[in-house]
Parts: C-alpha cells; structure tokens; sequence
C-alpha cells in the first residue's frame, strides 16, 4: 500500500506547470500508480480550468440579447454540418511504445512518462547500479537507480533536495518501510540509510550531491554526485 505522496504545494505546481520536468515526471509516474493523487490532481486541474475560464474568457461571451441573436441567426448550421461530415481529415490514434530495462538479468517495464526519454550507459558501484535519465536541466539530475538484493546507500544527508519514487521492489530506512508508488522526498534537514533486501528500481532526481555521514563511507563524499 502506497503511503508517501507528494505535498499539496507540489502537486500544485505541478498542475500550474511550475515544475522542471524531472520532478514534473515523478509526479506523473506516482499519480500513475495512486488512485488518491490522481483523484486530487484531476479535482485541482478543473479548479485552476474553471478559474481561468471565469477570470480570462467569461465576459468574451457576455453579449447584448440582440446581437447574440442575429449572431445565431447568420449561422449556417446545414453548411456547418456538411463541412463536418464531408471532412477527410481523420485523427489516427498512435499506438502506445512500451518501454523496459533490464538489471542484473531482470528486466522491468518502465512508466510511459519515460518512454520517449533518452537513458544513458550503466554505471556501477557496488552493489548500484545507475542510470541517468537525459534532461538537461543543469545542475539537476534525473535517474533509474537499481539496488541489488541485499544492496544499500550509506548514510547519508543532502545538500539540495532529493526525490525518490519507487518502481518496483521495496526498501527501507530509520523511518520504515517503502513499497512500489510511494513518494519520497527529502532535503538537508534528513538523514538516512536506504537498503533493500529484495532489491529495488527507483526513479530519482537530485540538486545537489548526497553528503556520506559515517565512518569510512565519508570518504566517498568525493564522488556523492556519481550515485544520484
């Protein structure tokens, strides 16, 4: 059961279109699977719809009795309706792309809002496996995280923020316990160990790099970049 969901301010922009496109995708991939979030962005959508509606195209319509008549009466309808159906003009549907990728010999489907993105080379460290997701928006970056069974990230903190929705497998941190769906999003102020027992695929995205917290794993701060 799906129990992390993204704040109602994110969901906000999202639908205001406010979002860069990473963080826009992990909205779109969650919604994909939460029936709660999907039900809350499509009742915010209509809102903002039927509030532009009423501000920016309501008084277009608003017309003195007569002139609103006449406008009718010029209307050709017969010729309107023979325009429509004499058209050869024909929407032909365009058959939806699955897309997949495979790690460590499983192969797993990914969200359609990945279909068209371009994915870079693997690389690996340890028992993750990463993938860069192709955007180009500069100092943000966009991945298909893969954790081995048994696999984890050292402790760590954040210097930006860091967006993590799960594809598939389940891990889990100090706080619990995360399932395929949930939406989780952090920023300096946490702290955290992620390791997965079953293995795991993730969708990330991150601003800055991770900063390792404990022990020896401080010395990999060099390349807390590379992960995320």
């Amino acid at each position: 059961m799906i129990n992390h969901h993204p704040k109602f301010e994110l969901i906000q922009a999202f639908v205001n279109g406010d979002l860069p496109a990473s963080l826009s995708a992990g909205i779109a991939i969650h919604a994909d699977m939460c029936a709660v979030c999907q039900q809350k962005i499509a009742q915010f959508t209509e809102q903002v719809a039927e509030n532009s509606f009423e501000e920016e195209f309501l008084d277009r319509f608003i017309v003195d009795d007569n002139d609103a008549l006449e406008s009718i009466a010029a209307i050709n309808f017969d010729h309107m309706i023979d325009d429509i159906v004499q058209s050869s003009d024909i929407d032909i549907a365009i058959p939806k792309t699955e897309k997949s990728i495979e790690f460590n010999g499983v192969k797993y489907m990914l969200p359609s809002v990945l279909n068209n993105m371009v994915l870079s080379k693997k690389a690996n460290i340890g028992k993750l496996t990463r993938t860069r997701i192709q955007l180009n928006e500069d100092e943000i970056h966009t991945s298909l995280l893969h954790i081995k069974p048994g696999g984890g990230v050292p402790e760590h903190t954040h210097k930006g923020f860091e967006l993590t929705v799960l594809l598939a497998g389940s891990f889990h941190d100090e706080s619990g316990e995360y399932v395929k769906g949930d939406f989780i999003m952090l920023d300096g102020s946490d702290q955290h160990h992620p390791v997965s027992t079953n293995g795991c695929l993730c969708y990330t995205v991150a601003n800055d790099a991770l900063h390792f917290t404990q022990g020896i794993n401080k010395l990999l701060n060099p390349i807390g970049s590379f992960i995320y």
